[in-house]
C-alpha cells in the first residue's frame, strides 16, 4: 500500500526573522522545511525554524527509543538559510546521525563554509565541537541521493554515469542549480512512490517563465516557490525600492512556474519580512485567482501527499 509523504513548514520568512504581533498568523522564522518519507527525515535549509524542529526531533527520538537520524540539505549558504544551524540541538547530541549536503561556495567546501560561519567572535562553539556523527558532502547537479528504508546511510550516485534502479520504494533526491539568485542556489526535488515535492526558494522569474525550473518540477504534487515580493515592490512602486535582480520572485512568477510545470499544488514561500499577516493574505488571495490551488506558507502548515 502506498505510503504518505508529509511536508511540515517550520520557518517561512526570508532575509531575517521577524517575531511580533504582526507576524503571528504566518510566523517570523527563516526558512526550514521538513519532509518525512519512508521513515526518513529530510530537512530543507537551516534558518531559525530549525531550532524548534530540532527540539521536536529530540522529543520524537526519545519516544521512539532511538537516536535522531536526519538529512539536511542547504539550498545555498546565505545567512538566513544557515543561521539556525548553530542552535540545532540534535547536532550537539553524540548519538545523533546527520547527513549534510550543500553547495561549494567560491571553491570552498560545504564543511569549510559552515565551520567558518561558527567561528569566534560570531559564535562560541565550533562545528567540530558538535558531538553528533556528521557526514558532510558537497552537492552537485549530477548527484542523486537514494534513501533505502532498510539503510541508515544515504547512497550518492551520478545521474549520468551510474545505473539507478527505478525502485518506487526508494526515496530519491535530485538537485537543479539555478543562477537566478546571487552566487546561485540549489533547487531540490524529493520523490517517492510516484509522489514528489519541489523546493524552489530564492529564485527569480524570467521572461516567459523559468523553463528549466518548470521542466525540473514537471507534474510535481507540491511546488514550494519563492514569492518574496509583491509586484509593486518588485517594480519599485508604492514607496519601495525596486528589487529586480535580487534573486527573489513575485507570487505571479511562482504561479507561472506552477502552471508551466502542471504542478498539483503551489505553496508561496520566503515571505518578505516587512509584510504583515494581512498583506501576505492579500498576496495569497491574488495568487489563487491565477492558480487556484495556492497556499501561502505558514509555520505549522503540514501537507500530506
Amino acid at each position: 500500500m502506498a505510503g504518505t509523504m508529509r511536508v511540515t513548514f517550520w520557518g517561512v520568512r526570508g532575509s531575517y526573522p521577524v517575531p511580533g504581533s504582526d507576524t503571528v498568523q504566518f510566523g517570523g522564522n527563516t526558512p526550514c522545511v521538513e519532509v518525512e518519507a519512508n521513515g526518513h527525515t529530510i530537512i530543507l535549509d537551516a534558518g531559525t525554524g530549525i531550532v524548534r524542529l530540532g527540539n521536536d526531533l529530540l522529543r520524537r527520538a526519545k519516544e521512539r527509543g532511538g537516536p535522531v537520524r536526519a538529512t539536511l540539505l542547504f539550498s545555498h549558504m546565505h545567512h538566513d538559510h544557515t543561521q539556525g544551524f548553530p542552535f540545532f540541538t540534535p547536532a550537539y547530541v553524540g548519538s545523533s546521525i546527520l547527513n549534510i549536503f550543500g553547495p561549494r561556495v567560491f571553491e570552498r567546501d560545504l564543511e569549510e563554509t559552515l565551520a567558518h560561519s561558527m567561528l569566534p567572535p560570531s559564535f562560541p562553539v565550533s562545528l567540530g565541537e558538535m558531538n553528533s556523527l556528521k557526514f558532510m558532502r558537497n552537492m552537485t547537479e549530477t548527484d542523486v541521493l537514494l534513501f533505502d528504508a532498510n539503510q541508515d546511510t544515504v547512497t550518492v550516485k551520478n545521474f549520468y554515469h551510474d545505473q539507478i534502479a527505478d525502485d518506487p520504494d526508494v526515496v530519491q533526491i535530485r538537485a537543479m542549480r539555478s543562477y537566478a539568485h546571487p552566487e546561485g542556489v540549489f533547487i531540490y526535488r524529493v520523490q517517492w512512490q510516484g509522489k514528489s515535492v519541489v523546493y524552489a526558494t530564492d529564485t527569480e522569474g524570467y521572461v516567459n517563465t523559468d523553463q528549466r525550473l518548470a521542466a525540473f518540477a514537471n507534474q510535481t504534487d507540491l511546488l514550494i516557490h519563492d514569492a518574496q515580493y509583491s509586484e509593486a515592490h518588485y517594480l519599485g512602486h508604492a514607496g519601495y525600492n525596486a528589487t529586480q535582480g535580487w534573486g527573489h520572485s513575485t507570487p505571479q512568477m511562482a504561479c507561472a512556474v506552477a502552471m508551466a510545470a502542471q504542478a498539483k499544488r503551489l505553496v508561496l514561500f520566503h515571505h518578505e519580512p516587512r509584510y504583515n499577516d494581512a498583506m501576505i493574505r492579500e498576496l495569497e488571495q491574488a495568487s489563487q485567482a491565477i492558480f487556484a490551488n495556492t497556499t501561502a506558507a505558514y509555520e505549522g502548515l503540514t501537507i500530506e501527499i
